[in-house]
């Protein structure tokens, strides 16, 4: 999340946004899950489908920044720019990788070498002759070859690590900008009847889950320190049911339900996650063996089920719904947004994530945040989807929509959903090939192509509950979405307020801390 300007209040009336209503998105029908999930009827990857070793890659391919080899450098230069990002580093690394190869070759010369003069001392050895001026002078070639291919190695990291902090191409409908100001709306919607909240009355989500009995911050805080809390009572069953409906919701639209490992190893983590995650955001898992990182997101895991592996186009498309706890730092992050359930160190989350062919990715993109967008209209949550300027794409994204909904205590809105187009970035790193190998009529002509992987949230439950808790205020209590009455034990239409507000914690809208 990032800060946002501040939204003036809509109408005092039923306290919501003013809106341009989104058109809805064609649902899907409830087919039998068999027919909806035809994975279901085997295994998603056949247990001949070969696996290739790693090998050193870096995320945008290398023949992109070289001329001579079909690449167009200028292009991303120009992407560079519209990130708002260092253009140099692209003259950078076709330098770096000019003297990698000038330090391949001469190991690949002396390599020659070697050849020569064993064919030398074949002769030798054929007619009797002593060959240890040649055995020596092989000897010292081999010494120079080994020490070029181990200056090779070094300057391919090099390579490979300047190449890597270049970002993904933009794409040509992002906004340009290096200012989240210019974010740009796309399109607004708000249920039709007002909800629940009034201005002149509205609580904080923190102090609403409290009077309802369903969360304890201060004994938690006793255990974990700054922002633990406990869900209880039906704070847990309210953040379950949004669990349960966020599963089923994908489920029945044709993703399979997976709940990837909490913890990855370092390695595989370093192929997902950017380098300034390690420190701002993962935390580190200690012990015997290799060293592992609590994941921030189940994309994390799940980007990376598939490395090493080459996936036939009659897969594809994959689709993953991911459930997950998922764990950050948030070092840094101050302000009303500390308070409550909203910004957490744990919390659970529902993710989609897409492998498909590159051709169908820009479509996949629009399925994605359509779904997101039926989730929240479903549950009668007024919101915004906003196109995130260049400057504020992280590297892997070609194109980011936040969902943005509204929260009546603080009169903004507040980012719920990230959906983004990762194109062949991840998967090019992580070896996530496409199509047939070594197969001439491979996509792509034999050259080896890569799927393409999108993410997208679809709720961080614990998070959306807030964003339910404002809109669903009365007075008197809280009103349970419809959507969710059947996951809660006695299905509840109404829960009154069964506790005061502690004084140290009384806010009312509009007015400070007490």
């Amino acid at each position: 999340p990032r800060p946002r300007q501040r939204t003036p209040p809509p109408s005092s009336n039923d306290n919501l946004p003013p809106s341009k209503v989104a058109p809805e998105s064609p649902r899907d029908s409830h087919a039998d899950a068999a027919a909806i999930h035809p994975q279901f009827q085997g295994t998603i990857r056949p247990a001949n489908l070969p696996l290739c070793p790693t090998k050193a890659t870096i995320m945008l391919d290398l023949q992109d920044f070289i001329k001579e080899r079909g690449g167009d450098p200028e292009k991303i230069r120009d992407s560079q720019r519209r990130r708002h990002a260092p253009v140099e580093v692209v003259d950078e690394v076709i330098a770096l990788w000019d003297d990698h190869r000038k330090t391949q070759y001469s190991a690949t010369q002396i390599g020659s070498e070697i050849n020569a003069v064993q064919k030398e001392i074949g002769m030798k050895k054929k007619n009797k002759e002593n060959a240890d001026d040649l055995l020596k002078k092989k000897e010292d070639l081999q010494k120079q070859k080994k020490d070029k291919e181990d200056e090779a190695t070094a300057k391919l990291v090099t390579l490979n690590a300047k190449a890597k902090s270049i970002g993904n191409y933009v794409h040509e409908s992002v906004p340009i900008s290096d200012n989240e100001d210019n974010n740009v709306t796309e399109r607004e919607w708000k249920p039709e009847a007002g909800l629940g909240a009034k201005t002149e009355q509205t609580l904080s989500h923190h102090q609403i889950v409290t009077r309802l009995a369903g969360y304890d911050s201060e004994r938690a805080i006793k255990l974990v320190g700054h922002r633990g809390y406990c869900l209880t009572g039906y704070g847990l069953f309210l953040n379950q049911a949004l669990i349960n409906y966020g599963l089923e919701f994908l489920f029945n639209r044709g993703y399979t339900p997976n709940q990837p490992p909490f913890f990855m190893n370092r390695n595989q983590m370093a192929k997902t996650a950017q380098l300034e995650q390690f420190d701002e955001e993962l935390y580190k898992v200690t012990g015997d063996g290799e060293e592992k990182y609590l994941i921030a997101t189940s994309e994390q895991p799940l980007s990376a089920l598939h490395s090493e592996e080459w996936i036939q186009g009659g897969q594809l498309p994959i689709k993953y719904a991911g459930y997950s706890t998922c764990f950050r730092k948030e070092a840094g992050k101050h302000g009303k947004e500390a308070w409550g359930l909203f910004r957490v160190h744990q919390f659970e989350k529902i993710e989609q994530f897409v492998f498909c062919k590159p051709e169908d990715s820009w479509k996949h993109f629009d399925e994605m945040i359509a779904a997101s967008e039926d989730f929240y209209k479903s549950l009668g949550l007024p919101y915004r989807v906003v196109s995130i300027v260049s400057g504020a794409l992280n590297n892997a994204a070609a194109k980011k929509y936040d969902l943005e909904a509204w929260f009546p205590f603080q009169q903004e809105y507040k980012e719920l959903v990230s959906c983004s187009n990762c194109t062949d970035y991840q998967t090019r790193e992580l070896e996530v090939r496409y199509g047939v190998k070594k197969a001439k009529e491979a996509p792509g002509g034999g050259r080896k192509e890569y799927v393409h992987a999108l993410n997208a949230t679809l709720c961080a439950t614990e998070r959306t509950l807030c964003c339910i808790m404002e809109n669903y205020q009365t007075p008197d209590g809280f009103k349970v979405p419809e959507v969710l009455r059947k996951y809660i034990p006695g299905q509840p239409e109404f829960l009154p307020y069964v506790a005061e507000l502690p004084k140290e914690i009384t806010v009312v809208a509009g007015q400070k801390k007490k």
